[in-house]
């Protein structure tokens, strides 16, 4: 028969039986009709809660477990205010913060156990305080300057507008501006897709590739490259700039539109350069071999302005890549935001190219001249050759 059966009256009258008789357990197990087993456990269950100091010992297993319980608890609450709070960051400072913020509430102790941060760190973190205040209000100031750059011209990126502060007197290292540019949302414009425009056509007058890639000079007016590219127009329709830029200084002598591709497209831009510079004689040209380039009317004028022509291979664009990457420049930049992909006229186009490569050779910065504007690179180079 199962102990279960037995009330607990029943239990401790069959103990104070055995107990206060002497009988031995067996005989009143037989007497009560019990297993003996169950009555002698009854009966050592009896003894332990009459020792001395049992009744203590139980409380005090209460109370510790109440005071478990209610450490849970706590931390349980931790967890779940830690949870809200993180919002899918859990980075290290971020927990710091928590401690920060709920100090009062659970102490320091308690939540850096929870949150399994050391004290010391956290108190570390927490003398910094000031400094990361100061140094956010440093980065707050610095990305009002960046943005009012940045608007200025949105085409810029962070090599420029590091350029553009530090000669505003500002001492900025450019991994910061990529930084604040990064938490601020602004970017440079991205390329876009390009379209080919070179139309190669077999001459009978070979021309040798004078630069071998080589696209730097010595001094300005002696080494010159061009291309053509298009520019898109409202109804599926193209107009075409031809260009001819300085190696030296990356300047744009030399430029013409149209709503064609014939020769006379690049023969005027080379016109347009050689009255800008005076006269070109001396001077390399470097193209593609578009069929433009090496048409017999190109080769006269260059001829006749005592210009030496120079060719890269045949359907290779890393052969004329200075002019290539001019020509993603001026289109990622004229053509800027979601709404404008395209010029209504040929009109519209030309005004904007023409205020773009304005802006370009006398205000844009470029990489290949330290951060300085083709015009003033030169103006600097001439400066020092008087000097000298």
């Amino acid at each position: 028969m199962g102990t279960y059966k037995y009330p607990e009256e029943f239990r401790r009258d069959a103990v104070e039986l055995v107990r206060s008789s002497g009988r031995p357990i067996a005989r009143g197990a037989d007497e009560l009709g019990v297993n003996h087993e169950t009555l002698r456990s009854w009966v050592r269950t009896a003894e332990r809660a009459d020792r001395p100091g049992a009744a203590a010992d139980k409380d005090a297993e209460i109370a510790r477990l109440r005071k478990q319980v209610a450490e849970l608890e706590k931390e349980r609450e931790i967890l779940r205010r830690a949870a809200a709070y993180f919002a899918k960051r859990d980075e290290v400072v971020s927990r710091f913060c928590f401690v920060q913020d709920h100090r009062n509430a659970f102490g320091v102790k308690r939540l850096c156990q929870v949150l399994g941060l050391s004290r010391s760190g956290f108190y570390g973190w927490r003398a910094g305080e000031a400094a990361r205040a100061q140094r956010a209000a440093s980065d707050a100031e610095l990305t009002a300057r960046i943005t009012a750059v940045h608007e200025a011209d949105p085409a810029n990126g962070s090599p420029r507008i590091t350029a553009e502060l530090r000669e505003q007197g500002h001492r900025v290292n450019h991994k910061r501006v990529e930084r604040l540019m990064r938490a601020a949302g602004l970017q440079g414009i991205h390329l876009r897709r390009k379209v080919r425009t070179t139309v190669p056509e077999p001459s009978d007058q070979p021309v040798p590739d004078l630069l071998g890639r080589d696209f730097t000079a010595t001094g300005p007016n002696t080494r010159y490259v061009g291309d053509i590219t298009y520019l898109p127009m409202e109804g599926g329709r193209f107009c075409y700039l031809a260009s001819v830029i300085d190696l030296y200084s990356r300047r744009v002598v030399g430029w013409s539109i149209a709503e064609h591709m014939r020769t006379s497209l690049v023969v005027d831009a080379l016109a347009a350069a050689r009255r800008e510079r005076g006269s070109l004689a001396g001077a390399v040209f470097h193209s593609d071999h578009g069929a433009q380039y090496t048409s017999k009317e190109f080769a006269a004028a260059c001829e006749e302005a005592g210009v030496a022509r120079s060719m890269g291979a045949v359907g290779s664009s890393a052969d004329n890549a200075a002019a290539e990457a001019f020509n993603a420049t001026l289109k990622r930049e004229t053509l800027q935001g979601p709404g404008l992909k395209r010029w209504e006229s040929t009109r519209a186009a030309r005004l904007a190219v023409f205020s773009w490569i304005a802006r370009y050779n006398t205000k844009r910065r470029h990489s290949a001249n330290g951060q300085l504007s083709p015009l003033v690179y030169e103006q600097q180079a001439a400066s020092l050759e008087l000097a000298a």
